[in-house]
């Protein structure tokens, strides 16, 4: 196999973060700004890679992250590589975030990935039942030595599931947007079952 390329990562990536949206090669080339063309030849090499699914709605084909092992241990890799290349003012609060030892996955998401003006640093953790408590002691303890405050949404894995099937706007774009800390297998299969 070949090394991936920018396009086919950042591809790849859309289409699993964004995936109430059913992109095609037009759809996807303005996302991306490629021509129609390459985004088609793009998205058939990510096919033939089984890392992406066809589906037909009429004469359109649509893409799709393929649900095979070998494509959700990409995705992890790739979400991995995309907290690992953040720009520093993200970078350090993946850094600081990943000593949370009470949630099986966290998601950095809002105005802290955008600038360094930002209120707050919001975050989305999904926590087994009994965590709750635990989770909030740690988050308040990092509160204690930073200036930005933590808003942390708390969800079971079950709940974010459940509210990604129902397609909560707020959710959808955090998930869309965001940048997972921890967690990224638990991450990928919650997003693969919401679908």
């Amino acid at each position: 196999m070949r090394a991936m390329n920018e396009n086919e990562m950042q591809a790849l990536l859309t289409i699993f973060k964004d995936f109430t949206t059913k992109y095609n090669a037009h759809s996807l080339s303005k996302e991306l700004g490629l021509s129609a063309m390459g985004a088609l030849k793009l998205l058939e090499r990510l096919r033939q890679q089984r890392l992406l699914a066809v589906e037909r709605i009429g004469n359109i084909k649509v893409y799709r992250m393929d649900d095979n092992e070998y494509a959700r241990h990409y995705l992890a890799f790739l979400l991995r590589k995309e907290a690992e290349e953040a720009p520093a003012r993200v970078k350090r609060w993946v850094n600081e975030l990943r000593t949370l030892e009470h949630a099986r996955v966290v998601l950095l998401f809002g105005s802290v990935l955008d600038s360094d003006k930002h209120n707050d640093v919001d975050l989305l953790a999904l926590l087994e039942q009994g965590d709750a408590t635990k989770f909030n002691e740690e988050v308040a303890r990092m509160d204690d030595l930073n200036q930005k405050r933590i808003h942390a949404v708390k969800q079971t894995p079950a709940d974010f599931e459940r509210n990604l099937s129902s397609k909560d706007k707020v959710l959808l774009s955090a998930v869309r947007r965001g940048i997972v800390v921890f967690g990224h297998d638990d991450y990928v299969e919650a997003l693969l079952r919401a679908r």
